[in-house]
Formats: structure tokens, C-alpha cells, sequence
């Protein structure tokens, strides 16, 4: 390796690090912020449990920053260096542009196969173990969901209010029981009460002590014409409100976006081996398409760091600029018009006559193609 191909290699990888450093971040920080903070802030994970959830995001969302940080990374590099001349000095000393890209090239195809490791080792790992903690520390703590003076729209078909909480024994307890249109249909109000788990049946148990019932038509709760039916109590019987919802399933369900290439490969051979009449024949077909859509994302995402770097050597060059906004948006722009073609064709899953596997590659031979016709307009000028 020559001093040339040294400076390129450590200004792209750097560059790249440090965009898909960036992409992560951003990724990360909407995941934690929609799915984890909640959970922090009620009290249901703690510091360290909250910590090492962010590190299992790592490999999920690099699947997805790894190419767009590569596109990034050449295009500031060589958009920088294109507009303080070297590029024409290096030319200018007859190199040929893909000489000049060489490094460029090799590092886009060893982050192509870092993205492979990722996408059918690290990624399926990471995500399976990240929803294992995730329902382990949320079952830990099954009541510190309730916070007081909160609404609590958890379980399907209620609502919960509470407005005071000291461990298990509750103050000024709301419940309202909602209907297929979520309307209320019922309210129950007590002054006290207690809130317990049942473990066993994954259920909040709540026993509630002087309280008044409101029962509206069912017909047409939402009507003043009739008066609705008033009661009152002073120990209820134990209200049964099943907590899955809130907890998550005792044992994570392995999506089969979750696996790696061998249990992948393995799935694959029992779809195949599977007896097949006329009449499933369609919907087996469709279910193999699935899977088979499934892989070929995954390796097509692998390829597709590969792609941008590839592309995003002409287009650095030719851009030409210094400005990290212009050269982001560039590359966030290509990376939209990847993602749209990716998701047309996955629209194609229940059309597997259409091959919507093979139509996959499409998104990257274009972005090659692109690149190979912008190196040579680039050479002859």
C-alpha cells in the first residue's frame, strides 16, 4: 500500500466512523426515547438494566447506519478533497480515477462483509436478548407502571387513574371500562384500595374499598336521556385485569427477522419439506417468498455499503464541496430513493410469480450501474 492509498484509507474510514457513529446515535436515541425512557422514568429499569439496553440497540440500528455513514463518509471525504485539489494534483501525476478510489472501493467491500456479519449474526443476537431483558425487567417490577396522578391506557379496555401510591395500597382510584368504540361505559371510583400480581396468571388484582359504581346503557353510553344505574360498596370483589400487554410474553418470540442464516436456512428447508395441496399451495408459496424476502434483504443491505461507497466516489468528485450539510443531504436523498425502491418491492411479498427476492437487487445494480457511468464521464473529461 503506497502513502496515497494510506491518506485515502484513513480519511474515508475515519469520516465513515465518525458518520455512522452519528446515524447510530440518532437511531438509537428515537428508539430509547419511544421505547426505554418511559419505562426509566416509572421506575420500571434501573440505570444499569437501562444502559445495557441501549448497548443491545448497537447492532440493530449499525445494520442500518453502516451504509448510509459509508455514502457520507466518501462523500465528505473525497467532496473536501476534490475541492482543495488534490484529486486534480493526483491526476494531474496520471492516476486514473479508479486507481485514486482503490481504498475507497476496498473499504466499501469489507464493510459490505462486516454488514453481512451484522445483518445474520450480531443484529438477530442482540435483538432476541434485548427484548429478553427488556420483558425480564419490566416483570421484576410489574406494579411500577401505575403512576399516580397519570392516565393509564395499558390495559386494552380501561382506563386507570390513580391519585395517590405508596407501595401497593392505592388513593383515589379511577377505573373506567370502555367499550368496542372505546366509550365509557362504566366508572369505579374508591377511596382505597390495593393493587397485587398474580404471577401465575400474569393478572393485576385490584381489591377496592369504599367506592361508587356508574353504570351506563350500554346501547348508548354516551346519552343523557336516561339516568345511569348508581351503586355504591364498601369492599369490592377482585377486579382481574390481565397484564401481557404491559409485561410482554413471559418467553420472547423469535420473529423470524431475528434469525441468524442458519436458522434462516433452516426454516427455509422445513417450508420446503412441508406437504402441499392445491388448495394451500398459494399461501405456502407466499410463506417461502416471505422468508425468502427476508434473506435476500439482508444480504442485499450488506451489498448495498458496498454501493454507496462505489457511487459516492463519483459523485464526491463531482460535487466538489466543502459543506457537511450539502454532502448530508446528497446522501440522505440517495438513501431515501434505496429505501422507497426496497419498499416497492417488498410490496410484492403475496406476488412471489413476480420474484420479488430477485427484484431486491435492483436498488444496487442501479446504484453501480450509476456509479460505473459517473467514473467514466469522470475519466474522459
Amino acid at each position: 500500500m503506497t502513502l496515497l492509498d494510506r491518506h485515502l484509507c484513513k480519511s474515508v474510514l475515519v469520516t465513515c466512523a465518525a458518520a455512522v457513529g452519528l446515524f447510530a446515535f440518532v437511531l438509537i436515541l428515537g428508539n430509547a426515547i419511544r421505547d426505554l425512557l418511559p419505562l426509566m422514568l416509572s421506575g420500571q429499569l434501573e440505570p444499569d438494566v437501562f444502559v445495557r439496553l441501549i448497548l443491545l440497540l448497537v447492532p440493530f440500528v449499525i445494520s442500518y447506519a453502516l451504509p448510509l455513514g459509508m455514502l457520507t463518509g466518501v462523500l465528505l471525504t473525497l467532496g473536501r478533497m476534490s475541492s482543495d485539489s488534490e484529486i486534480t494534483a493526483m491526476r494531474a501525476a496520471g492516476l486514473s480515477l479508479a486507481r485514486i478510489a482503490r481504498p475507497v472501493f476496498v473499504l466499501g467491500f469489507l464493510g459490505a462483509l462486516l454488514g453481512l456479519r451484522v445483518n445474520f449474526e450480531s443484529m438477530p443476537w442482540a435483538r432476541v436478548k434485548y427484548h429478553q431483558e427488556l420483558a425480564a425487567a419490566v416483570r421484576a417490577n410489574p406494579l411500577s407502571f401505575i403512576v399516580p396522578k397519570t392516565f393509564i391506557r395499558n390495559f386494552s379496555g380501561y382506563v386507570l387513574y390513580v391519585g395517590f401510591k405508596e407501595g401497593s395500597v392505592m388513593r383515589d382510584f379511577w377505573l373506567w371500562q370502555l367499550d368496542a368504540d372505546h366509550r365509557a361505559v362504566r366508572l369505579l371510583r374508591a377511596d382505597s384500595g390495593r393493587v397485587d400480581f398474580d404471577d401465575a396468571t400474569d393478572e393485576l388484582v385490584l381489591n377496592l374499598s369504599h367506592g361508587r359504581i356508574e353504570t351506563r346503557d350500554p346501547h348508548a353510553p354516551e346519552s343523557f336521556v336516561a339516568s345511569p344505574y348508581l351503586g355504591s360498596f364498601e369492599q369490592s370483589e377482585a377486579i382481574r385485569l390481565p397484564a401481557e400487554r404491559v409485561l410482554g410474553a413471559q418467553h420472547v418470540q423469535r420473529k423470524t427477522q431475528w434469525m441468524t442464516y442458519r436458522e434462516l436456512r433452516a426454516e427455509e428447508a422445513r417450508l420446503a419439506a412441508l406437504p402441499s395441496t392445491p388448495a394451500d399451495a398459494k399461501v405456502r408459496a407466499q410463506a417461502r417468498m416471505k422468508l425468502a424476502l427476508i434473506i435476500q434483504e439482508k444480504f442485499t443491505l450488506a451489498l448495498a455499503v458496498f454501493s454507496f461507497a462505489f457511487v459516492g466516489v463519483p459523485l464526491g468528485i463531482k460535487v466538489s464541496r466543502r459543506e457537511t450539510s450539502a454532502n448530508l443531504g446528497l446522501a440522505v436523498a440517495l438513501a431515501l430513493g434505496y429505501n422507497f425502491l426496497t419498499v416497492m418491492v417488498g410490496w410484492l411479498d403475496k406476488h412471489p410469480e413476480y420474484r420479488p427476492d430477485l427484484l431486491l437487487w435492483v436498488p444496487n445494480l442501479i446504484l453501480l450501474g450509476l456509479g460505473v457511468w459517473l467514473l467514466r464521464r469522470l475519466d474522459r473529461a
